[in-house]
């Protein structure tokens, strides 16, 4: 550092650097402070390569859920009034009969009815549930 000694006349030209650093110091503390606060979502599953070369081990069907626009719905293409779904659904878990479940909607659904039918399969007991598209 250095003290400037002459004249009143000159202009002093020199930055000060004092409120860069407070702003620096102040957006550097938001950022730390709100980084850890980041939305949480959905555990989601991503395929892995197999480690062993070779026919995959038999795997277990899963089951097609579709909800139709009229207010019932398809299990792997067998039809289902609204009320028999869960009874339905509770009868083949119980013996084991798929691992995953996939939910569709078709036609023109609100998404509303696929979330109900995800909900039903949350409650019942599956925990490997996949979304699929028409």
């Amino acid at each position: 550092m250095s003290m400037s000694i002459g004249s009143a006349n000159r202009v002093k030209a020199d930055i000060n650097m004092t409120p860069m650093i407070d702003v620096m110091l102040v957006l550097m503390i938001i950022f730390m402070v709100i980084t850890p606060l980041t939305p949480l979502g959905l555990d989601a599953l991503v395929p892995q390569n197999s480690a062993q070369p070779g026919p995959p081990p038999e795997a277990r069907q899963g089951l097609v859920i579709t909800a139709l626009p009229d207010g019932s719905y398809l299990l792997n293409r067998e039809p289902l009034p609204q009320a028999a779904l869960e009874s339905r659904l509770r009868s083949l878990f119980r013996n084991g009969a798929a691992n995953v479940v996939f939910v569709r909607g078709e036609g023109d659904i609100e998404f509303r009815r696929v979330a109900e039918t995800v909900d039903l399969a949350r409650g019942i007991g599956v925990s490997r549930i996949g979304l699929m598209l028409n």
